[in-house]
């Protein structure tokens, strides 16, 4: 199975939280991030979406049909998400379109299943960067890619 984990773009700023809309520059990131994935997902990928507008917006440039999905809107928990996925077992690919820090998370719980190594896979590349936030240092996955998805 694969699981595919997307932040929704740059959103504006209010009240209430689940009716925040992207910004200008979060609709282009929106697209960007689109035209990358949509010749990457397998035929069968299913979508879902948390029910924020700002998540839904972010799907919405996929130009895919997508489920609105309860279990992943921005209060839901690591396990909620990875139950929605149905991961490990799903039949299909599965795309979540959600938010931090529930993303974070379940990127967190997936990468610490082998806590001594990670199995990277021949000339595939893994990009991080750290930022200091709010007085904490933090490690930022920017990009996992394989040779494939070149």
């Amino acid at each position: 199975m694969e699981l595919i984990l997307w932040r929704h773009a740059e959103a504006e700023d209010g009240w209430p939280d689940m009716e925040r809309a992207l910004t200008a520059k979060g609709l282009k990131q929106a697209e960007k991030m689109a035209a990358f994935l949509h010749p990457r997902l397998p035929p069968d990928t299913l979508i879902l979406v948390s029910p924020a507008k700002r998540t839904q917006q972010t799907a919405q440039a996929l130009a895919r049909p997508f489920l609105t999905e309860p279990l992943i809107a921005p209060t839901e928990s690591a396990t909620s998400l990875l139950q929605a996925a149905e991961w490990p077992h799903a039949p299909s690919a599965v795309l979540l379109v959600g938010h931090q820090p529930s993303l974070g998370a379940v990127a967190a719980r997936l990468l610490a299943q082998t806590p001594t190594s990670f199995s990277v896979k021949k000339g595939a590349l893994w990009w991080f960067s750290q930022r200091d936030r709010v007085g904490e240092t933090q490690a930022i996955l920017r990009l996992v890619i394989a040779p494939e998805h070149l």
